[in-house]
């Protein structure tokens, strides 16, 4: 077993380590989470300096790059931070644009993302009585003379508000629990019909969140994005490679709450001696070792799977419900580390907590990760 990283991967992390020391310091960071978005300044520096565009096929002025490769960059960007920014979102949604869009779809978002550094579009799946259940939306598209109508209510719709277009999964003609077939229409977010309501988190608080209604929205049938009927499948792809991304933030974000914690209990000192040195300390540092360890081995297991073709149906829900889990407890075990001040905003590591728990629930919960891990296992090991 090799578990080295290849020296492009590692130059490419060391790169944006420094990227990260020279463009953004923890005051921007606070700044915002308070404010709700990051700056335009950070998020152009982002995509000048070619992050924003790895995992992109070159043909559309991106860097093409294994998955492996990606997890790297949303471990790392979030490691150094101790914060969630959108810029992996954002990769995800390109690689979405990428692998179902017509040319001209992707030329048109790429152009944006090009310019801003921002989101080109939102992602419109989840529904306020639907949840993880995503068989059970009922946003309906129906079709009349040569238009598209769409009618439903989305929620969970991050940059909603703030991305110039978006992309709504929806069913056709037929709001029905039976009804499997769904499509995905991409059009402008301020299209008449299309109003959206800011929901406020406790975490992640660097991203925009809301629901969307939807009134009759009136576009034509060039909208549709891939193949009409085959909207859920294209969701299942995603979702594997979602998961992947979003415990690679979890890993982050641990790994963020272990270096802060482990140079505090070097430094604080408690009659008369660190209190690093006391067992109990020891203890707490060294279980968060072992999972962060975990978390990792688990991780990059799954996306060498990914790299080499082979199915992570079941590594992807198992890696997804570990890390969430796994990061919430580091984070949390950091912050009585730190005692009183870990429970302040005066540190990283109450940021981290929060955000780590929020991975617990987006992109599919930690119930919902039993649910598609288990039967996969039951299939694994029938005789």
């Amino acid at each position: 077993m090799d578990f080295r990283f290849t020296e492009e991967q590692e130059l490419l992390v060391e790169s944006l380590r420094e990227f990260m020391s020279r463009e953004v310091t923890e005051e921007d960071i606070k700044t915002f989470y308070q404010e709700g978005a990051v700056s335009e300044k950070f998020s152009k520096a982002f995509i000048e300096a070619g992050f924003g565009f790895l995992g992109i096929p070159e043909e559309y002025g991106g860097t093409p790059a294994d998955v492996t490769t990606l997890m790297l960059v949303g471990e790392e960007l979030t490691r150094q931070s101790a914060a969630v920014f959108p810029f992996m979102s954002n990769i995800l949604n390109m690689f979405d644009m990428v692998e179902f869009g017509r040319p001209d779809q992707i030329m048109t978002m790429m152009e944006i993302y090009k310019q801003t550094g921002k989101p080109a579009f939102s992602l419109a799946i989840s529904e306020p009585q639907g949840g993880s259940d995503n068989s059970a939306m009922t946003t309906v598209a129906t079709h009349k003379n040569g238009k598209v109508y769409l009618n439903g209510a989305k929620t969970w719709v991050t940059h909603g508000n703030v991305a110039p277009w978006t992309l709504v999964v929806c069913k056709e003609e037929s709001p029905e629990l039976t009804n499997k077939n769904m499509s995905m229409y991409l059009f402008a977010a301020d299209t008449p019909g299309v109003k959206f309501s800011q929901l406020h988190k406790i975490g992640q608080t660097s991203t925009t969140f809301c629901e969307m209604y939807l009134d009759n929205v009136e576009i034509d049938e060039s909208a549709l994005l891939g193949e009409k009927d085959k909207g859920f499948l294209q969701l299942m792809k995603n979702f594997e490679v979602e998961r992947l991304l979003i415990a690679s933030q979890s890993l982050g974000l641990a790994k963020a709450a272990m270096d802060d914690a482990a140079a505090y209990a070097s430094e604080r000192i408690q009659f008369g001696k660190p209190i690093g040195n006391q067992q109990m300390i020891q203890q707490m540092l060294t279980d968060m070792e072992i999972k962060i360890k975990n978390m990792h081995n688990l991780l990059y297991e799954a996306t060498w799977r990914h790299d080499n073709g082979l199915p992570i149906k079941l590594e992807s829900a198992l890696v997804k419900r570990y890390c969430g889990m796994t990061a919430t407890e580091v984070c949390s075990d950091a912050i009585q580390i730190f005692g009183g001040l870990g429970y302040t905003t005066e540190t990283r590591v109450s940021r981290a907590w929060q955000d780590a728990r929020g991975w617990q629930i987006a992109g599919g919960t930690d119930q919902i990760m039993v649910h598609i891990a288990g039967r996969e296992v039951l299939k694994k090991y029938k005789k």
